[in-house]
């Protein structure tokens, strides 16, 4: 069974998706996620179902067949966090995530309640080695 495509590339430009950002602390830290994000991937950043910001991207088929494009890194500032993703998960990580700081995480997020809670070095290193997995899986094609 065909599946719809659920991450789309949205029309909005970044600075109008970031100026839409409330409350403006939550804007200040996601206008500085998209500076770390830039530094670490090298990548420009697009808006992706309408609160992602992502960069590079990547097609992938599942064994069902179910196929489709993503962003390989990126996050989204919603209300009660900041949420990264670090599409391969975070597994691997437990030596980087005990330095992080205040967080919790999911399959293939983590969830902060403010950017200060964490150690933006060891969040850059986090970002940066999912990326590294992500390529070492996938093709990753800059945005």
């Amino acid at each position: 069974m065909a599946t719809t495509q659920k991450t789309k590339v949205e029309p909005q430009t970044v600075d109008a998706f970031l100026d839409g950002v409330t409350p403006p602390e939550r804007q200040a830290e996601a206008r500085r996620l998209v500076q770390i994000f830039r530094e670490v991937t090298g990548y420009d950043a697009q808006i992706l179902s309408g609160s992602i910001v992502g960069f590079g991207h990547y097609a992938y088929t599942y064994e069902s067949g179910h196929s489709g494009t993503s962003c390989a890194t990126g996050f989204s500032p919603r209300k009660a966090d900041l949420s990264i993703y670090i599409l391969p998960g975070y597994d691997d990580m437990t030596d980087l995530r005990d330095r992080l700081g205040k967080h919790r995480v999911g399959k293939a997020c983590l969830y902060l309640k403010r950017l200060s809670d964490a150690d933006e070095d060891v969040l850059r290193q986090m970002i940066a080695r999912g990326l590294q997995v992500m390529k070492s899986r996938w093709t990753v094609m800059p945005t």
